[in-house]
């Protein structure tokens, strides 16, 4: 339990410090680089944000695979697999970075079309980010790795130094007025370094291996059988999470997405900071699932899980809607708490039924169903965009109620897990066709 609650911590700390430091990172730099860097900066982050999710999408199949093999202890295996994942997303990593590195002038030149010096720093700061996507890309195979051996304290460790190095030297490039160029090329060293020693962590936990990335047939056929519907999945919820913003900022305006956002940013720590906490459970329970033989040793941490889940969704958005207006007027002022009034409280709702969806969402990917998640992702989002061209009408707060739809649907995937726990009559929840492709390879 200890080492549990210990993995809690580590989890919602790195989550939390991110959010710290861009909250501090952000005054300094707009005040420091003017509108148009910073302008120039946020396309930059939000290009690596997206590239790296892409190319990191198949970490769960890596930790569902590893955690079942880490649990009967078959050490070369371990070593393997982590190995072809490497290959993977080296492949991957470099796919997507290069997109982005050909793309960068069509970009830059939409970004700042009639700014020759603008262009010029976008285009340097998005190719910078290319390589950051493949850096952060191979990083996230130690991480998930790592998690795998509920070594969560190391890796975030190693994570927090890294970014805490970064910042300081950001704020002190900015402080020092350098440009936006210099400012990236020192987080890519940061970051670069960071990797390294995660590297370095992961190597000793595999018992000192050569870490050379390549592909082994059969654990990439089990690989295969997972990550592509995590990849699907990744794409989606990228997609999705953007398109309310453009269905409402081509409708209506920038004023109208400025308010939204400001409201998105409110809550989604809250759900942010519970899905970190609590993904110590996805390792836990694939191991426990691959070498338990009474389904009630599942069922056990998954039923607390859901209760603590339940309590502590139930007192964030409490807190959200009592006092969330008050924090939107004292961090971006009156006007956006007084426009925010009729928006918040369905996005405040649809980020609690989220929320609960999580423990689901980890266990049906510890039993190997991703399947499922991936379908009911697709069309909650799907739903919710038919919803927001229906209640467009009614402004920023249409859209935001139809987000409640997409929360709603998230929870259908408690049917098929009270299907597997409650209604099974097998001594052993039924094996998936994941388990069937560990056992081949």
């Amino acid at each position: 339990m200890r080492q549990h609650l210990a993995n809690a911590f580590y989890g919602t700390l790195d989550y939390a410090t991110y959010l710290v430091m861009m909250l501090l990172l952000v005054p300094t730099l707009l005040h420091h680089l003017g509108s148009t860097q910073y302008g120039a900066w946020v396309v930059s982050m939000v290009a690596i944000n997206v590239g790296s999710i892409i190319a990191s999408s198949f970490g769960d199949a890596n930790i569902q695979l590893l955690a079942t093999m880490h649990s009967k202890n078959q050490r070369d295996d371990l070593v393997v697999v982590t190995i072809t994942i490497l290959g993977i997303n080296l492949l991957l990593g470099v796919t997507v970075a290069s997109l982005l590195w050909m793309f960068v002038p069509l970009v830059a030149n939409h970004v700042a079309p009639d700014n020759c010096e603008l262009q010029t720093t976008c285009f340097w700061s998005l190719r910078f980010a290319s390589l950051l996507i493949l850096i952060r890309a191979m990083e996230s195979v130690c991480v998930s790795t790592r998690r795998v051996f509920g070594r969560y304290g190391a890796a975030v460790r190693v994570s927090i130094v890294a970014r805490m190095l970064a910042l300081a030297a950001t704020v002190a490039l900015a402080l020092l007025n350098c440009e936006l160029i210099s400012i990236m090329f020192t987080m890519a060293c940061f970051v670069g370094l960071g990797s390294v020693a995660q590297l370095l962590q992961i190597r000793h936990s595999l018992y000192g291996v050569t870490l050379l990335p390549h592909t082994n047939t059969k654990k990439l056929r089990a690989l295969f059988a997972f990550g592509p519907f995590n990849w699907l999945q990744a794409v989606a919820g990228v997609l999705f999470s953007q398109a309310d913003r453009l269905i409402l900022g081509v409708s209506l305006g920038a004023t109208a997405v400025t308010v939204y956002v400001f409201c998105l940013r409110l809550v989604q720590p809250t759900y942010g900071l519970k899905a970190a906490g609590l993904h110590f459970l996805f390792p836990y329970l694939s191991g426990l699932y691959a070498t338990s033989e009474n389904p009630d040793e599942i069922r056990k941490p998954v039923s607390l899980a859901l209760g603590l889940y339940i309590g502590i969704t139930f007192l964030a958005t409490a807190f959200a809607l009592l006092y969330g207006r008050r924090l939107l007027g004292l961090w971006w002022g009156s006007r956006i708490a007084i426009s925010s009034d009729l928006m918040l409280k369905p996005i405040v709702g649809s980020s609690a039924l989220l929320g609960l969806s999580v423990t689901a969402y980890y266990a049906l990917l510890a039993l190997g169903n991703v399947q499922i998640f991936t379908w009911s992702n697709l069309f909650g989002g799907g739903i919710m965009l038919t919803f927001m061209c229906f209640l467009l009408k009614w402004g920023p707060s249409g859209v935001a109620c139809s987000r409640l739809a997409y929360g709603a649907i998230a929870l259908v995937m408690y049917y098929p897990l009270a299907k597997l726990f409650y209604l099974s009559t097998c001594s052993k929840v039924t094996p998936t066709t994941v388990d069937a492709q560990i056992g081949e390879a």
